[in-house]
């Protein structure tokens, strides 16, 4: 009896704790000078989740006992089970330096590559990153990818050397090189900002030992140091060495807790959401900044109108979906009225709250600057602007790689039919760099994502947590589309022989491509004068004729007008666009979708009736039209190839070699430093179907892959015809195009 009472007494305890702490992050969401916002970012394996257990830890959300060990951001089964995070997730928590508190709202991302597209929409989210780097391997290439989407976004960066006790324990350094090694890295990191930063960032935020943007420790021991804390405390490196070499590190957990140091840093280095916004608003907002809403934003106005955008939905049994995201400007409260941007509809707001990583905190109101989760946007997804009124939304959120990899997925029982394709589009909006596409007639469905993990882990997700048993096809490769030369003026006529519409295509050039697809140019239709698109065309060398002619940027390809005088036009252009936009979705060779291409309309003959020019008449003829074009062009299949660097030791080059050649890879670059070797491989895409398993084989599992890079090459010209019928033959298109 006694020990139930004493239950129920550490029940009421806890409550009141958790109570108590919920009261405290309300008080700290009003104060935008208190509030970081940051994400941790790194190469897989490096050590993030071991690294955020100490975080939390040291918040008082974990016994400092586990810390390290239970992986508390890790909630999925199978993230636990892998080992690794493949979801970022998020946390607030509160930190006190010099008396005063802090609230932290804290991002843990994933490292694998698979999994990037999380890293990219969590930057949406932050202000400041913590980069973590493994002080035995260094900077590695996803490592060099987090750096760039961070910069991107305008997010500040932090260093973090981890697995310092490696160095010492097995790799057995002396001080001396430890230093080195600690230099190396450090110059590494600045080299990248120095490429990557825009102006005015390259040497501002550059990272330094003597300022306190760097700092070292190990996150499984739960030290960590840094100069400013060495110099205030008194400790110095010697005694690190020290303590290990008398097995007494547990002491150095608590002369120098990491949660301490790494905290200390974020506050001291990374902005508030006050004087982050007043530059990264610029960057990721093309909107009126002298407009009610731009100064509202650009000063993290509580009192301005809400502005929210989420960074990622997560599916809550209870209570549906929950958008996870940053609060840029206004106050948001449960009942409130907001309007969906892209979606064009307004909902209603059911439920405001914060984050304890798994937990979510139902809270009455929250202010501009922080992250929170919002419950009633249906139907939303991550990337949408939620205002109070309609506004320009926001920059779209650009991935770095685009999905190469589909399995067409069905249900085991056909009654689950309706199921799948709810499932399917919940998947979708959890993970935006999954790309879905649903056939509710034949009932057969695809799914694209980054690479073979990433599709079992969704598959997995989908049996397990979902409760659906499905059935997925082996991977198929994404190709893509493309002509050559460019073409005569082709024309295309209406089915009732009233309408024709003349077009050319050509290839578009590299620079405006490469600036499409790195968010300089943006997609959409251009409705006015666009002075980003004019500006940005001028400097690519396009004459003002050019220039104006631009009506659509559709997924690396332009649609010129280049008509003139012609007084319908008005009338069609948006059907004529629509039919472009079909082609580019499914080209004329295999149905794949279309890259790098520059259409042009050259001139048309429209029926004086517009009864007579409706979509059944202007689609066909605007598609055959650049159908034909391209088949004149020379038009030709592109396949996806990945930049990888493996990583193994040198004993195991020439079989890694062979197995590069054996998959049509081009070796680009070889290093080899000590025992170790590292080569930059070039490989097919169509080759890499269970490539961990046969790089495993060659290196008896010492080797390591991970991808840098994606592009699209021309398809080997003996090869074209072969993957064309396959692919239509899969897709049951005639024979003959």
């Amino acid at each position: 009896m006694s020990l139930q009472i004493k239950k129920c007494a550490d029940g009421k305890i806890g409550e009141k704790m958790a109570e108590e702490k919920t009261q405290a992050i309300s008080k700290l969401m009003k104060q935008q000078e208190k509030i970081r916002n940051i994400a941790i970012a790194a190469h897989i394996d490096h050590g993030k989740t071991t690294f955020s257990d100490n975080l939390l830890a040291g918040a008082g959300m974990l016994s400092e006992e586990t810390a390290g060990k239970q992986r508390f951001l890790d909630f999925h089964d199978d993230e636990a089970a892998r080992g690794i995070t493949i979801d970022s997730a998020s946390v607030s928590m509160i930190h006190k330096v010099a008396g005063e508190e802090y609230l932290i709202n804290l991002i843990d991302t994933p490292g694998h590559v698979d999994f990037g597209g999380d890293v990219t929409r969590a930057m949406r989210a932050v202000d400041g990153c913590i980069i973590l780097t493994c002080a035995v391997e260094g900077v590695m290439p996803q490592t060099e990818t987090v750096v760039r989407q961070a910069l991107k976004e305008l997010v500040k960066p932090v260093l973090f050397i981890n697995k310092v006790d490696r160095l010492i324990k097995e790799v057995k350094l002396t001080p001396e090189d430890m230093q080195a090694k600690f230099v190396k890295i450090i110059d590494h990191v600045n080299n990248l900002i120095e490429n990557i930063a825009p102006e005015g960032y390259k040497e501002k935020w550059k990272v330094s030992v003597s300022d306190g943007t760097v700092a070292f420790g190990s996150a499984f021991h739960n030290w960590a140091l840094s100069f400013p804390y060495m110099k205030e405390n008194g400790i110095t490196f010697k005694e690190v060495i020290d303590a290990y070499e008398s097995d007494n590190y547990k002491e150095l957990a608590k002369k120098a807790p990491l949660h301490e140091v790494v905290l200390s840093m974020s506050i001291k280095h990374h902005p508030n959401p006050t004087e982050a916004q007043k530059y990264r608003i610029p960057k990721i907002w093309h909107g009126d900044l002298d407009s009610e809403i731009g100064k509202s934003l650009i000063n993290c106005d509580p009192q301005g109108e809400p502005v929210f955008v989420p960074t990622k939905i997560v599916v809550d049994k209870h209570a549906g979906e929950v958008a996870a995201g940053r609060l840029f400007s206004g106050t948001i409260k449960q009942g409130d009225e907001v309007y969906m941007n892209l979606a064009k509809r307004k909902v209603r707001v059911q439920q405001v709250s914060v984050y304890k990583g798994a937990q979510r905190v139902i809270v009455d109101e929250v202010p501009a600057g922080n992250i929170i989760g919002v419950v009633g946007l249906k139907d939303v997804f991550a990337g949408e602007t939620v205002s109070k009124n309609e506004m320009e939304p926001f920059e779209a959120i650009k991935h770095l790689f685009e999905p190469v990899v589909t399995k067409s997925i069905e249900a085991t029982k056909a009654a689950d039919l309706p199921k799948l394709v709810e499932v399917l589009k919940q998947v979708a909006k959890e993970d935006p760099s999954v790309s879905v596409s649903i056939n509710e007639q034949t009932g057969e469905s695809l799914m694209s994502g980054m690479g073979e993990l990433h599709l079992e882990i969704i598959e997995n997700r989908i049996r397990t947590e979902k409760g659906l048993d499905v059935k997925t096809s082996p991977p198929i490769i994404v190709y893509r589309e493309t002509v050559n030369k460019e073409s005569p003026s082709v024309e295309g006529r209406s089915p009732n022989k009233h309408n024709s519409f003349f077009m050319k295509v050509e290839p578009l050039e590299d620079n405006v491509y490469e600036a499409i697809k790195s968010g300089e140019l943006p997609e959409g239709r251009i409705k006015k004068k666009s002075e980003e698109v004019s500006k940005k065309l001028s400097e690519l060398g396009w004459s003002g004729d050019m220039i104006r002619n631009v009506r659509d940027i559709y997924k690396g390809n332009m649609f010129l007008d280049e008509t003139r005088g012609e007084v319908h036009i008005g009338e069609v252009i948006e059907m004529v666009l629509d039919a472009f936009e079909m082609v580019m979705d499914h080209g004329p060779l295999a149905r794949e979708p279309c890259m790098k291409m520059k259409v042009s309309l050259v001139d048309i003959r429209l029926h004086e009736d517009a009864i007579h020019r409706g979509p059944a008449q202007v689609y066909p003829a605007v598609r055959e039209a650049i159908t034909e074009a391209m088949k004149q062009a020379n038009a030709s299949l592109l396949e996806p190839l990945q930049i990888h660097v493996i990583e193994m030791p040198d004993k195991f080059l020439g079989a890694v070699t062979k197995l590069v050649g054996s998959k049509r890879g081009q070796m680009i670059d070889v290093k080899q430093e000590g025992t170790n070797a590292e080569m930059k491989a070039k490989i097919p895409v169509a080759e890499m179907i269970g490539w961990s398993n046969d790089l495993r084989s060659a290196t008896e599992g010492r080797g390591t892959s991970s991808i840098l890079d994606q592009l699209f090459e021309k398809v080997p010209a003996g090869m074209q015809n072969d993957i064309i019928r396959k692919i239509r033959e899969r897709k049951g298109l005639a024979e003959n195009q």
